[in-house]
């Protein structure tokens, strides 16, 4: 039996610092090859990912799971009370940097995945895609697997991914979907001057207050049947100017939308960008947008998938999971493309954290789960 406690503590121990790979996946890609997993590193860019089949390629049953090995900096490592990458446990508790973001995720199921197939080979085919790049700019990560996936012709029928899922107690939620994020850049452009004579300059600063609390004041939607409200928030404004008898010339601004399925980025696009032109038309000043989509809102709805997930959630945790779609993106926007996906696992508290940390006994718990999930799908 492949214990996940400990390949979650050599996962640790290898420091894969967003993009770096660190050892993490050459030591996965070692123990899927002896599992008998068919192996191939999809690195691109600067960022290592690794895919892994075992079964063979076309079977009509195929069983995704989704990860990643890179996690965030360490931040202040004097505030660290553990060695940030020493896996050290105490009190049945494991520390270190991803312990719950999320190679504890990613050790359950490549352990469930490589018992499962060698004691009960399947009448199927299961999938691993793991990438090196969640944390970052996830342009060369997931994406590229699924971009390789699609040039071998290989198929998952349905995807999991193990990013954390519960907020408080292991098993009480899972998601179902993911609202979309997006972020918008404003630079208001008018004319320097002197702050005594304010009528020979064109603030761009009362132009940016104004669109500011347009964007911030706007209710864009009460919810809808899966989805809470959608949300902007006014994330920066700043003019670099710290003289107070001038005028600057420019001011700039940012906000983030967190959006649910009753939009999309495009529809948001336009209305961010029209008003833009209604402040720089009411204000005689030149407004210039720019906009970065990371990822639409998705939902999978209630079927068969969520049932299977949940089923086994609740027979090892006797807690029947929630289905939600709250919290930040994470992969499953970019797997949806390819096929229905949810994720379930660990609980998130401690994520991104100083002394980040995962209770043992939920290692081991996890595991149990995603073992009864592929043996449940493939009954």
């Amino acid at each position: 039996m492949t214990d996940p406690v400990e390949l979650t503590a050599n996962l640790i121990r290898c420091p894969s610092v967003t993009p770096v790979e660190g050892g993490a996946l050459v030591l996965l890609e070692t123990l899927l090859t002896e599992a008998g997993f068919e192996c191939t590193r999809v690195d691109r860019g600067d960022v290592s990912n690794l895919f892994a089949r075992w079964g063979e390629k076309g079977d009509a049953r195929t069983f995704g799971f989704n990860g990643h090995t890179d996690v965030v900096p360490v931040g202040d490592e004097a505030a660290w009370t553990m060695q940030p990458f020493g896996a050290e446990i105490r009190d049945g508790v494991m520390y270190g940097r991803g312990t719950t973001d999320m190679k504890s995720g990613v050790a359950a199921f490549a352990a469930a995945a490589m018992d499962f197939v060698r004691e009960t080979p399947p009448d199927g085919a299961v999938i691993l895609t793991i990438t090196g790049d969640e944390e970052g700019d996830a342009v060369d990560g997931t994406t590229a697997l699924l971009d390789y996936m699609a040039e071998a012709n290989e198929q998952m029928s349905v995807c999991l991914v193990g990013e954390p899922t519960c907020p408080n107690t292991m098993g009480e939620m899972m998601k179902i979907g993911r609202r979309g994020s997006m972020t918008a850049w404003f630079t208001v452009t008018g004319v320097q001057g002197h702050s005594a004579y304010p009528h020979r300059a064109k603030n761009p600063l009362p132009a940016m207050a104004r669109l500011m609390h347009q964007l911030a004041s706007h209710e864009l939607d009460q919810g809808s049947d899966h989805f809470d409200a959608s949300t902007l928030a006014v994330v920066n404004i700043d003019t670099g100017n710290t003289a107070t008898n001038v005028i600057p010339a420019q001011c700039t601004g940012a906000v983030n939308i967190r959006f649910n399925d009753l939009h999309s980025g495009g529809s948001l696009s336009e209305w961010l960008q029209a008003e833009a032109r209604a402040v720089a038309e009411a204000y005689d000043v030149d407004v210039d947008v720019r906009i970065k989509i990371s990822g639409e809102s998705f939902l999978t709805p209630p079927g068969p998938l969520s049932d299977l997930v949940s089923q086994a959630v609740e027979a090892e945790t006797g807690i029947r999971p929630e289905m939600s779609t709250t919290g930040g993106t994470s992969d499953a926007r970019f797997v949806k493309n390819h096929c229905p996906v949810v994720e379930f696992g660990l609980v998130g508290r401690t994520m991104h954290q100083v002394d980040e940390c995962v209770e043992v006994a939920q290692i081991e718990q996890l595991k149990a789960i995603y073992t009864r999930i592929l043996q449940d799908y493939f009954a």
